[in-house]
Formats: structure tokens, C-alpha cells, sequence
């Protein structure tokens, strides 16, 4: 039986429905224990592939319900493997009985003793330090979500909480959801803040930092950390909180002067770097042993952090620091395994609040807790809950693009469709575009020169790249790089998928050949001057990061003048990255981990904005296509939004399915 099942699992891996670790790791475990129940084999290889999905775990109920929804393979991969299934064992409980027997699985309380490969608990079957990375983020988080006063003896005067929010937030005859998020993030050392595009979420961070210095006893030894899960998210995160700085009323006492404020909160980090990743190694420098220098840690882009991420960075913590995670619930969920943030906000949208909370609300804020987000008094509210708010209010993301990313959210396949389908595609202004076409060859006219009433494509960068700086000297030419990185900036092709003619590798090649045909670029090799990268694994040496974008560019001090010429040797260039105004580059010979960025991932994308998004949609199905996918696309763009796709289906497609991980980490935060 399972030499038929191991060659099953080959079969499915050559069809495509398998990845060639999947059926390899169930073999692995066949040798370690040769009677090893064929059921167990045949979870382990599934486990396996929906690690590689971004699962923490394969739920076994959900397999034997619905196999098709969780696997989303093609209806013969599906039917084959409900035929496998039906064969080893009938039902549920069979199935957790064979796999429960093995000497290769621990359950229940022998998870913590035992030293298996695989645990099991529940109906859910884990790669053991999957398991143990749940845990420990839900211990984490259940002991810090309990309030300062009974954590760390700290009283929180609310009498002077309330003045203080009060001469930030003006009062209002409606609840302020950006004042409560302040308040509850004081009141505790841990808070989720979640919202989406510009309903004020780094502008709450920023007066939640004033709020901290101004009751701080001691300001000026208050250590204050930044951080994101990417270079340019962490970027973007230090410009948004030090403009937001620079609008509290000047009356406002922070217990520092303002200059001394913003100096003191340092440069914002990626994660990797500041908890001290090491190549090649998942150990950290920073751990429970070696903790963070920080009293308060401020983290944007929180659904990008996946759970062994997770896992690290809360333990790295003092016991007595705060954690603020910034993040939108409903974007795409990280690369790699867990869905965090989409866990830890279960109740966001609810409120779920407790009449405890719910009288905080009124004497720090000086309003009350709308009813509709308050717990009926007969049930138990969750910690969790407690410390979670929403931002519900949209300030800057408005107009039809807002209104096409709402649509999306909820799937109404409908109401977005109507949004792009009544652009008129000569109107001056027109935010919103469907386009439709059988060849991706459809967006090669808008990766030059976008498209009418919409601002965009790579013909504005590289003119600037042409023209070269302005002035012959050093600041001429930061001058000029700056500008240069700044246009290419504005417009950007995101792509569902990696590979084909539609995905980011096809396209890029596609357009990098469209413009050198075009005589806007000239290419004599690999790296060549306009050469647009990112940067696809931290370097820590080079000061480089995964995410990070920047443009090749032939240096000043080695052009003798600062002419902009694209001619040269390859050893010549360095790659040029921008930090807000601030420059710094890397001679690309040291580059090895990057990628041509003309096109990228919708995954790749996140932290970043463009006044143009162009989002492309295969003519293939695929399971990466969810509304979490659209949604985090469409709210890339800050002016104008083109939809491209192969096929009409997939947009609709697309909003139809949503994005479920499996996961154990919401009931361990719900056990207490």
C-alpha cells in the first residue's frame, strides 16, 4: 500500500499538483519509520505543499470536506486524490486515529515533551516548529496583551490620558477611532492598529509616539524603534511618522523639543536587520537572551510578517516593552507560512469590545464606544479584542479607485465591474481602465508611456536618464539620481504570477525588449545603465535588503562628470537606492541577489504605492488568485488603476475566491 502511494505522489509532482519536496519528505518519513501508516505518509506530503502555500498546517477536516477549495488543484488532481483518500480510510475520525498512532506524531500534551517531526492536535497535523511557532506567539501575545497596571504595577492616569488626547485630537461629535487606538495602545504593551489605505494609521503612530514621550519621566532614555518588513516599507514608515510629527500643535508638550523628538526615533529597520538575521541560518542575533535595546517598537506592514517572523520578534522583546503593529487585515497575507495579522484581527471589524474597554473608551476619549462594537454582557471578551482597533475612516483613499478597492474587499464582483467598465478611456483624468486582451503584448504601450488621462510608464525616467544632470558637479547629480529613481517610482506593472508570458519574469523581458527597441534603452550586457532592480535577499554587509528597489546608474566619481552616459563597463555602474532623500548605492558586482523590476509580484509590492498601478491578470487560472490579491493591487495606486487581463473570468474569479490559511493560532489566543 504505501509503495502504490509513494508512486501516486511521483505521478501527481510530474502532473504539476505536487512540488518535488512534497512526495520526497513523505519517502523521508516512510524511512525513518517503515510501517508507517499510509494515511500519515499521505497527510505528510499535503502538509508539505500547503507549507509551501503559506499554511501553518493541514486542517484534515477541511481536506475531507472540501479537498478542492483547500487544495485548488485541477479537477483530476482533486478527483485522484479523493479516490487515494476514500481508499486508506473512510472517515475523520479513521484518519486521525491511523496518523495518531505513529511513532513519528506526538498529540495532545505530549507535543511539549516529545521530539517528533510532526504533531497533531486536533484535527490539524503541523511540521513541528510550526506548532511551536504558534505557541509561542500566542503565549506572547496573551501576556502582554494584559494592561500595564496589572503587568507592571504601572497606573495609567486617565485623567491626564484624556488632556493629553484631547489637545491632539480635537473633540468630535463622532467617536474618534485614531484618539481610542492611542489610548488603548497606552494602555497596554501590546496593540494591533488596522485600516486600510489613508485612514490615518502612521498619522495615529506618529501622535501615539508624542503621547509617550510627553508622559515618560524620562523622555530623552525613552529608545524607540521603527520597523518593516522591508526596505522600503521601513523607508516609507520613517518619512510618513516624521511628517506626521511636524502637524502636532506646536502647544502640544512632548517632553522634548521637536528636533530632539524626531532624532530620537532613529532610522526605521527592516525586521531582518533589526533582529540580526544571519545568512544562511534562521537564527537571530536578538532573542528572549539577548532582547532588543527598546522600549517601544512601532511596526507597519504587519501583514507581511509571517509567523516564524512573528515567533522571533515577540520574544526578542523586553518584558516590559510595547509592540504596535500598523497593518492592513485585508491585503495579501506574507510570502511564507501563517497569516498573522489576519489571526490577531479576527474581531477588528466587530470591535468585540468588553464594558470594561467600553468605559475606557468614554474617560479617555471623552466619547462613548459606538453600541453596535460593544460584547453582549454574557460573553467572555477576549484579551485580543481589548487591545485591537480599526480605523474606519478613509481620509485620502477616496473617488472611484477607493471605491473600486471596497468593492473588491467585499467581492462584489458586480459593483466592481460596473467601476471599470464605465471608464471611458480617452477622458482626461480617468482614474480606472479595464483592458482585455488574448497577449500580454496589450501592456507593452502602457510600460512606455501609460495611458491617456492617466500618468505613468518607463518613457519619463529614462528621458531623464538620457538628458543626465543638470549641473557638472556631486550635488548635480544626487540631484539627478534622486529624480530619476523618483520617476521610474511613479508607475509600476504588478503581475499575479512569477512565470509565463503574464507573470513578472515573461513581462519583464518583454518590456526591457520593447524599450530597447523603443532606443530608450541601450544594452551591452547584464547591468547596464537605467537598468531598474530589486533586491531579492538581505544583505546585511552591503546594507541591502529583500524589497528593496533601486536603478543602475553610472556614478559621478567614476564618469569624471556627470554626463549620464550609458555607456561603459558593467564593473563601472553601481545600483542606486533611495531612502527618502537620502542616496546610497552598491557597485553591482557585489549584487548577486536581485532581479530586473520593470514588472513584480503583486507579493513584492506591498509597502509601496504608485500614482499609476498597472495589475495583470493571467489568461490561466491559479491558485495564488484571490480577492486579497486584487484588493492589495488596486490599492498600490494613488491616482489611476489599469486592469489588464487575459481572460474577463479571472477578475471575477479572482474576487470570488478569498484567501483561507490554515492555522491553529486564533483558537490558542481564544483559550484564555
Amino acid at each position: 500500500m504505501s509503495a502504490a502511494l509513494i508512486k501516486n505522489l511521483q505521478t501527481w509532482r510530474e502532473a504539476g499538483w505536487l512540488r518535488r519536496l512534497d512526495p520526497a519528505f513523505a519517502s523521508f518519513l516512510q524511512e525513518l519509520e517503515p510501517s508507517a501508516p499510509p494515511a500519515l505518509l499521505l497527510a505528510a506530503a499535503l502538509l508539505s505543499h500547503l507549507e509551501g502555500r503559506g499554511h501553518s498546517c493541514l486542517d484534515l477536516a477541511h481536506l475531507l470536506q472540501d479537498a478542492e477549495d483547500l487544495l485548488t488543484w485541477p479537477s483530476e488532481g482533486t478527483t485522484a486524490l479523493q479516490a487515494q483518500m476514500a481508499e486508506l480510510a473512510p472517515s475523520l475520525p479513521e484518519w486521525l486515529s491511523q496518523i495518531a498512532a505513529s511513532a513519528l506524531v506526538a498529540t495532545g500534551d505530549q507535543a511539549d515533551s516529545a521530539n517528533t517531526p510532526l504533531v497533531l492536535r486536533g484535527s490539524r497535523l503541523y511540521l513541528r516548529r510550526y506548532w511551536a511557532y504558534e505557541q509561542r506567539v500566542a503565549t506572547q501575545v496573551l501576556r502582554r496583551c494584559e494592561p500595564v497596571d496589572q503587568a507592571l504595577g504601572e497606573a495609567l492616569d486617565e485623567a491626564a490620558l484624556r488632556q493629553r488626547l484631547d489637545a491632539l485630537f480635537p473633540p468630535t461629535e463622532a467617536f474618534d477611532w485614531q484618539k481610542f487606538a492611542c489610548a488603548v495602545a497606552l494602555r497596554g504593551r501590546f496593540a494591533v492598529i488596522t485600516g486600510g489605505p489613508g485612514t490615518g494609521k502612521t498619522y495615529t503612530a506618529a501622535r501615539l509616539l508624542a503621547l509617550l514621550f510627553a508622559q515618560d519621566s524620562r523622555p530623552k532614555h525613552l529608545r524607540v524603534g521603527l520597523a518593516a518588513p522591508t526596505g522600503k516599507a521601513a523607508a516609507r514608515l520613517k518619512q510618513s511618522i516624521e511628517s506626521a510629527l511636524a502637524e502636532i500643535p506646536a502647544d502640544f508638550d512632548c517632553g522634548l523639543p521637536r528636533q530632539e523628538l524626531a532624532q530620537a526615533l532613529g532610522a526605521a529597520r527592516t525586521l531582518h536587520s533589526l533582529l540580526g538575521a544571519r545568512p544562511d541560518t534562521r537564527k537571530l542575533r536578538a532573542d528572549a537572551a539577548n532582547p532588543l535595546a527598546l522600549d517601544v517598537l512601532i511596526v507597519d506592514e504587519a501583514s507581511m510578517i509571517h509567523l516564524e517572523m512573528m515567533a522571533g520578534l515577540l520574544e526578542a522583546l523586553p518584558p516590559s516593552a510595547r509592540v504596535i503593529f500598523l497593518g492592513d487585515k485585508d491585503q495579501l497575507a506574507s510570502v511564507e507560512a501563517g497569516a498573522v495579522l489576519g489571526d490577531l484581527c479576527s474581531d477588528a471589524q466587530a470591535g468585540a469590545y468588553s464594558a470594561e474597554t467600553a468605559a475606557f473608551a468614554l474617560a479617555s476619549t471623552g466619547r462613548a464606544l459606538p453600541a453596535e462594537y460593544q460584547l453582549p454582557p454574557l460573553l467572555a471578551p477576549k484579551p485580543l479584542a481589548q487591545q485591537t482597533v480599526m480605523l474606519r475612516e478613509s481620509r485620502r483613499f477616496g473617488g472611484p479607485i477607493g471605491q473600486l478597492a471596497l468593492a473588491a474587499n467585499r467581492g462584489d464582483s458586480k459593483a466592481a465591474t460596473a467601476l471599470l467598465r464605465a471608464a471611458q478611456p480617452l477622458a482626461d483624468g480617468q482614474p480606472l481602465l479595464w483592458l482585455e486582451s488574448p497577449s500580454a503584448a496589450q501592456v507593452l504601450p502602457l510600460a512606455e508611456r501609460g495611458r491617456s488621462g492617466a500618468p505613468g510608464g518607463y518613457r519619463a525616467y529614462l528621458e531623464l536618464l538620457r538628458q543626465g544632470p543638470a549641473a557638472p558637479d556631486r550635488a548635480g547629480f544626487d540631484d539627478w539620481a534622486r529624480a530619476v529613481i523618483q520617476a521610474f517610482e511613479r508607475f509600476r506593472l504588478l503581475c499575479a504570477v512569477r512565470e509565463g508570458e503574464w507573470g513578472a519574469q515573461g513581462l519583464n523581458a518583454a518590456v526591457e525588449g520593447a524599450l530597447i527597441q523603443q532606443g530608450l534603452l541601450s544594452k551591452s550586457g547584464e547591468w547596464y545603465a537605467g537598468r531598474p532592480i530589486m533586491v531579492t535577499r538581505n544583505d546585511t554587509g552591503l546594507g541591502v535588503f529583500n524589497g528593496d528597489i533601486g536603478i543602475v546608474l553610472k556614478p559621478f566619481a567614476e564618469t569624471g562628470s556627470a554626463s549620464g552616459s550609458v555607456s561603459g563597463s558593467g564593473l563601472a555602474l553601481r545600483a542606486f537606492f533611495l531612502d527618502g532623500l537620502s542616496l546610497r548605492s552598491v557597485s553591482v558586482s557585489r549584487l548577486a541577489d536581485v532581479e530586473t523590476a520593470f514588472a513584480m509580484t503583486v507579493h513584492k509590492s506591498q509597502g509601496s504605492e504608485f500614482e499609476h498601478t498597472v495589475l495583470v491578470l493571467p489568461d490561466k487560472a491559479s491558485h495564488v488568485m484571490s480577492r486579497e490579491l486584487v484588493y492589495t493591487g488596486i490599492t498600490r495606486a494613488r491616482k489611476a488603476f489599469t486592469l489588464v487581463t487575459g481572460r474577463a473570468l479571472s477578475f471575477d474569479q479572482a474576487l470570488g475566491r478569498r484567501t483561507r490559511r490554515a492555522s491553529g493560532l486564533l483558537d490558542l489566543l481564544d483559550q484564555c
